[in-house]
């Protein structure tokens, strides 16, 4: 599975690279702190397949980064991405790198 770190996700985000960025927490967890891109919760991701871009880099996150794990091998069994990234360590480690 492929992984990005947050530092590597800020630099992405800051050169405008295209990407695709999914929040697979829950509703109450985005609406408390998000670092942005659409909210598909993973009891829904394989619901919301549609929504995931098949041409360009998929960057998903949850709280530590197991969540997203668990969507990224739920959507491949659906389908064979081979543009998912799953946030090491997800909005915790972001928080962690960027917030004092």
């Amino acid at each position: 599975m492929k992984s990005i770190t947050s530092i590597e996700l800020s630099e992405l985000l800051k050169s405008n690279a295209d990407i695709q960025l999914i929040d697979v927490r829950e509703e109450k967890e985005h609406a408390e702190f998000s670092i942005g891109g659409e909210l598909i919760p993973l009891s829904k991701i394989t619901q919301q397949i549609d929504h995931i871009e098949k041409d360009k880099r998929v960057v998903l996150y949850c709280k530590k980064g197991v969540r997203s794990q668990i969507a990224i091998q739920r959507l491949q069994q659906k389908m064979p991405f081979k543009n998912l990234i799953n946030l090491t360590g997800g909005i915790d480690a972001w928080k962690k790198q960027f917030t004092i």
